[in-house]
C-alpha cells in the first residue's frame, strides 16, 4: 500500500485552483472580450501563488524557483510573440492565449517571490 506525503497538500491544491482558474479566465475574454476579465479574478490568482509559494517546503524550493522562473519567462516571453506575430499578421486570434499565460503570470509571480525570500532568509539564518 503506497503512502501519500500530507506536506504540500494545501499548496498542492491551491496550484491546481490556480491553473485551472487561469483556463476559466482565458475562456473568459475569449467568451466576453478583453473588458470580461476580472481583477477580482487576477487578485484571487494573485492570492493563491501567494499561498502556493508559502507550501513549498524548503528541500522543494531549489527545485519549484527553477521550475516557476521556467514557467514566468516562457509565458512572458510567450505572450511577447503572441502580440508581435498578430501585429504582423493583422489578426487577433491569440487573446486566449495571452490571457492564459498572462493568468500564469499572476499566479506564478507572487509564488517565486514568496518561495526567493523564503530561501534568502534561509541562507541568511545559516
Amino acid at each position: 500500500m503506497v503512502i501519500k506525503s500530507r506536506e504540500n497538500l494545501i499548496g498542492a491544491w491551491a496550484f491546481l485552483a490556480g491553473v485551472v482558474l487561469a483556463l476559466i479566465v482565458g475562456f473568459v475574454a475569449i467568451i466576453f472580450g478583453r473588458g470580461g476579465i476580472n481583477r477580482v479574478l487576477l487578485g484571487f490568482l494573485a492570492i493563491l501563488g501567494i499561498v502556493m509559494g508559502s507550501f513549498v517546503s524548503e528541500k522543494d524550493a531549489r527545485i519549484f524557483l527553477l521550475a516557476s522562473l521556467s514557467v514566468v519567462l516562457v509565458s512572458f516571453i510567450g505572450i511577447q510573440g503572441f502580440v508581435l506575430s498578430a501585429a504582423i499578421l493583422g489578426i487577433n486570434i491569440n487573446e486566449f492565449i495571452t490571457t492564459i499565460l498572462g493568468a500564469l503570470l499572476f499566479l506564478f509571480i507572487p509564488a517565486t517571490i514568496v518561495v526567493a525570500l523564503k530561501t534568502v532568509f534561509a541562507i541568511a539564518q545559516q
